[in-house]
């Protein structure tokens, strides 16, 4: 690679960080993956954008797209051209009525929330203060209030999308429903999508619990915990995180309530703390949601490697563990396990039973391309095919 060959165009002037910048060093890697790619670009606007994707193209690289970096496969970073829109940030209330607001992609979560916090709304997001808006949206949008909320993608009421060409296009139910249908699950596909138009819930406070409980092998803690969530009140979302600690097992849990009191708190938490045959740590209060986003994990009071192959697969059913997927509207997941281990080789051993017993997945959780049938299954896997040939026929957003 040459100098020469990342001189920018006027419309990208400053925009461009190649290797030799000193911007690159805060530029170059994610939150889980480094990487040594070969220029960032760093638009401000649609137009921009729209330019950026050119200047891409027209040098045939490698191109990979990133909101907020927190990209758990590890896909916001490549070794071609990062198109970085974390500069694109803005949150506007369109019409404060019908709770109807606009996210540029690369706004993080606690930005969000805090410029809703005023107007008494809020969007159900991931649980992670380093999460973008964009990835999200366009995986699904699994979040702390998915039971009270659902998925994100099915509160986007449209979305703006710079196509394969360069050509930004405005989609929502009566002007390219089809787009707006593929970006809402399956955006990464068919475009970059640069900001959505998101029809937010009321909310103010929330109770958050992180609970630490002691468990048996044999998963009847984790069939107790999907027994309850299978009917507990829509306003808890509960997450549960299982990992070692010395011989024993320990299950983390974290619970979220929904606008809640302090009766409707304990109430919905109060099962939770019965999990295991040991309470080992407990801590509930309210909160304003924008604070939740930057809570601690539960998991830091136990910090040794996870051992998810340490539980019966065949005490895992399909009842709990599967969660909301993409184009799926109309489910929503009880709950969510989360499993940590060291070494792709050991986890995938420890995946490869429980994997069986999913009849769905995220996009935002899955690097590995055999993952498409359970994340877009049957007649849905067919159309996001399709759709992604219309809108991006030589696959330039469509890694290997």
């Amino acid at each position: 690679m040459t100098r020469n060959l990342f001189t920018a165009p006027p419309e990208l002037e400053g925009r461009i960080v190649t290797p030799e910048d000193p911007r690159y060093l805060l530029l170059y890697s994610t939150c889980t993956t480094a990487d040594e790619p070969a220029a960032v670009l760093l638009p401000e606007s649609t137009a921009e954008v729209s330019a950026a994707l050119r200047f891409v193209r027209e040098r045939g690289l490698p191109l990979t797209v990133r909101g907020g970096g927190h990209d758990v496969p590890g896909r916001a970073v490549s070794g071609g051209a990062v198109i970085d829109l974390s500069a694109m940030n803005r949150v506007e209330v369109l019409d404060r009525r019908s709770r109807l607001v606009r996210v540029e992609a690369g706004a993080r979560w606690p930005a969000v929330a805090q410029a809703l916090a005023p107007y008494g709304l809020a969007i159900g997001s991931r649980d992670h203060d380093g999460a973008g808006a964009g990835g999200l949206a366009a995986a699904g949008g699994i979040g702390r209030l998915v039971r009270q909320y659902g998925l994100m993608i099915d509160h986007v009421r449209a979305a703006e999308v710079v196509l394969a060409d360069g050509t930004a296009v405005h989609a929502d139910a009566e002007h390219e429903p089809d787009l707006l249908w593929a970006v809402r699950g399956a955006g990464s596909g068919v475009g970059i999508v640069v900001a959505y138009e998101i029809e937010a819930m009321e909310l103010s406070d929330v109770g958050y619990a992180q609970i630490a409980v002691e468990i048996k092998r044999n998963g009847h803690a984790l069939q107790q915990w999907a027994d309850y969530m299978e009917s507990a009140t829509r306003e808890l979302t509960s997450t549960v995180t299982l990992q070692s600690h010395g011989s024993a097992l320990i299950a983390s849990v974290t619970a979220v309530v929904a606008d809640a009191g302090t009766d409707h708190l304990r109430t919905a938490v109060e099962p939770l703390l019965r999990l295991g045959t040991r309470l080992l740590d407990l801590h509930v209060q309210l909160t304003p949601y924008p604070a939740l986003l930057s809570a601690a994990s539960p998991s830091a009071a136990f910090p040794s490697a996870a051992s998810p192959s340490s539980v019966s697969p065949s005490s895992v059913s399909a009842s709990f563990v599967s969660a909301s997927s993409g184009q799926w509207p109309g489910t929503t997941a009880n709950g969510l396990i989360e499993a940590m281990t060291d070494g792709d080789a050991d986890l995938a051993a420890a995946w490869y039973p429980l994997s069986g017993r999913l009849d769905a997945a995220c996009a935002g959780f899955e690097s590995r391309s055999a993952a498409f049938a359970r994340i877009y299954p049957g007649k849905t896997g067919d159309r996001v095919t399709r759709l992604w040939a219309r809108y991006d026929p030589d696959g330039i957003f469509r890694t290997p």
